[in-house]
């Protein structure tokens, strides 16, 4: 073996000395000095002034605040973002909003125009809705034929058919149910499974779909609210058929491993799931919040979607959600199970697209009568097993509290917590993925809720119950309880959404002013002279790129709008929104 290298004691090596014993000697006085003055600079570093105020009282609305007028503040914001679409982009997709172009992601068909019907319509923007509607009268759905494009099925009902049905439902503007029923017919080879389940992509044009059959479960089962709705105003038969038949596919599945809550994973082959996988948020969220949905919108008649949902929502009471160690956030997270003799495991992930799950809970507890569900599920087969789903049923069952409070006390601490990522950024906006600190020690850990729960009742129920009461806002990344683990804000809807329905809910206007402050950071950290354009990170000033989502008119201004109306524009018990926040009239199923 050869000896290592020697080197030679040459005038360079000893300057190369010299200079790093200075530089050990810096080392150390730097260590000393932040021993001494360390906590102080961390305590200025920490402490940079908060967006909503330090000390932070603004939560709390002055009693006379002028809703109507913050609204109409929300109508100028969606105007100045529309007419910079239609400047620079119309009639492409989407706005650039810094380059002052355009783009088009999805289907190049002016994703924006039929985003926005609805919400120009609510904010009786008429100029606006009469110039959209000349777009709709000439839309083809076309796609180039020569071309590998398909138009993502998912996004397509959501955006383009939602966005006209629920234009329709408000206008009564015949051209856009003439165009929704159309669209729907180009749609139809996207459901040539044999499973009923829809392919991921179709072109329109030649009819042609994607060959994938590993498909996510929102991409498959967000349709039934369209698609019946459309059955009911056009009265054709088959539109309620599909729906039917998603909804009876996911209803026969075996979900035993994930206690009866769908997975996130589904072959649009066979109609089974793929693994064991659980999410709340990205891939499956609006597949969960449909289950609600269509029970509601065909005025409690489907009865099978019910019974999905309570499944779903006992796994995630009992299995999801989590309060983390020190400053106990309540969290909804995703489970991973790599085979069926594993266990599954939390990632500890709380996801932006998350922040729907608190005013889904909040419409439920509101709309369903949880604690006394035999009439809504008479019809049912009463033998029908859940698997794991039993022992959520027995959880809940042990907490002296009625099944409506632990979803409304589950729903109040998941928005704050939604509302906590916004508070504690520079920027007052909550980042696309928080990561949830989980363990601290072996005596400061996460727990799950369920778990924190029943000792809270063993304690006396003393204080608020886990998750939930007064938290402060704070900037300490050592404090927050998380990491900010995808830090970009992509003007997403949930949180305000969940605002919205907590306030009509609850009556609290605390929801109303977080809301507010939201939008006050939206205008400060986002506009831009043609729109507004997402941020590349919460933490940096300044860090804007160069797009600007359909959805922000969609849903995000549309719920700060009807957030801050004083009339209640759409009753909770006569609409229901699709997942891009588009409302559809509930009604009694005749087909």
């Amino acid at each position: 073996m050869s000896s290592p290298h020697r080197p030679s004691y040459s005038h360079t090596a000893l300057t190369h000395k010299r200079t790093a014993r200075v530089g050990i000697f810096l080392i150390v006085a730097g260590v000393a000095l932040y021993a001494l003055y360390g906590h102080a600079l961390r305590t200025a570093i920490l402490s940079v002034e908060n967006p909503f105020g330090s000390p932070y009282t603004d939560d709390i609305p002055a009693p006379d605040v002028d809703w109507n007028s913050r609204a109409e503040q929300v109508k100028g914001s969606f105007k100045h973002a529309y007419h910079g679409y239609e400047k620079h982009a119309a009639p492409a997709d989407e706005l650039k909003p810094i380059s002052k172009s355009k783009h088009n992601p999805f289907n190049g068909w002016g994703v924006t125009i039929f985003d926005s019907l609805d919400t120009m319509h609510l904010m009786g923007l008429k100029d606006e809705f009469q110039r959209a509607l000349t777009v709709v009268e000439d839309a083809t759905f076309a796609m180039p034929t020569s071309e590998n494009l398909y138009a993502p099925y998912f996004e397509t009902v959501i955006r383009y058919l939602g966005g006209l049905l629920a234009a329709y439902a408000l206008s009564g503007e015949r051209i856009l149910l003439t165009k929704a029923d159309e669209l729907a017919e180009l749609l139809e080879p996207a459901f040539n499974t044999s499973s009923g389940l829809p392919h991921f992509g179709i072109n329109t044009s030649t009819g042609n779909v994607t060959s994938t059959i590993d498909v996510g479960l929102a991409e498959v089962a967000s349709l039934q609210l369209e698609y019946s709705y459309l059955a009911k105003v056009t009265g054709k038969r088959k539109w309620a058929q599909r729906s039917q038949k998603v909804i009876k596919t996911l209803y026969d599945a075996d979900v035993d491993l994930t206690g009866g809550m769908l997975p996130t994973r589904w072959n649009i082959s066979s109609g089974r799931p793929i693994g064991a996988d659980i999410s709340v948020g990205g891939q499956a969220d609006s597949a969960h919040e449909y289950l609600l949905k269509h029970h509601l919108l065909t005025a409690d008649t489907d009865k099978e979607s019910l019974e999905l949902y309570l499944r779903a929502t006992t796994h995630i009471l009992t299995r999801l959600l989590y309060v983390s160690p020190k400053r106990h956030l309540l969290y909804a997270t995703n489970t991973r199970r790599p085979s069926r003799t594993l266990n599954d495991w939390p990632t500890h992930d709380f996801e932006h697209l998350s922040c729907f799950l608190p005013g889904l809970l909040a419409l439920g507890a509101h709309s369903l009568p949880l604690d006394n569900l035999q009439s809504r599920l008479r019809n049912l087969p009463e033998n029908h097993d859940y698997g794991r789903a039993r022992e959520g049923y027995t959880m809940l069952g042990q907490q002296n509290q009625s099944l409506k409070e632990m979803h409304m006390t589950a729903a109040e601490g998941l928005a704050m917590t939604c509302w906590l990522s916004y508070a504690d950024q520079p920027t007052g906006l909550g980042p696309e993925i928080m990561r949830m600190v989980s363990l601290v020690n072996s005596k400061t850990q996460a727990a799950l809720w369920i778990d924190a729960m029943a000792k809270w009742k063993w304690s006396g129920k003393r204080g608020s119950p886990p998750g939930t009461g007064a938290k402060r806002p704070t900037l300490s990344r050592q404090d927050q309880d998380y990491i900010v683990w995808r830090p970009e804000y992509l003007l997403r809807p949930e949180t305000i959404e969940s605002f919205y329905i907590m306030w009509k809910v609850t009556g609290d206007a605390r929801w109303r002013q977080r809301g507010w402050l939201i939008y006050q950071a939206i205008e400060r950290e986002t506009r831009t002279d043609a729109g507004y354009a997402i941020l590349q990170s919460v933490a940096v000033k300044n860090s804007l790129k160069d797009e600007m989502p359909s959805f922000f008119l969609a849903e995000t201004l549309k719920y700060l709008y009807l957030l801050f109306r004083e009339d209640d524009v759409l009753p909770l018990d006569k609409w229901v929104m699709n997942t891009e926040g588009h409302p559809f009239p509930v009604f009694t199923p005749d087909l």
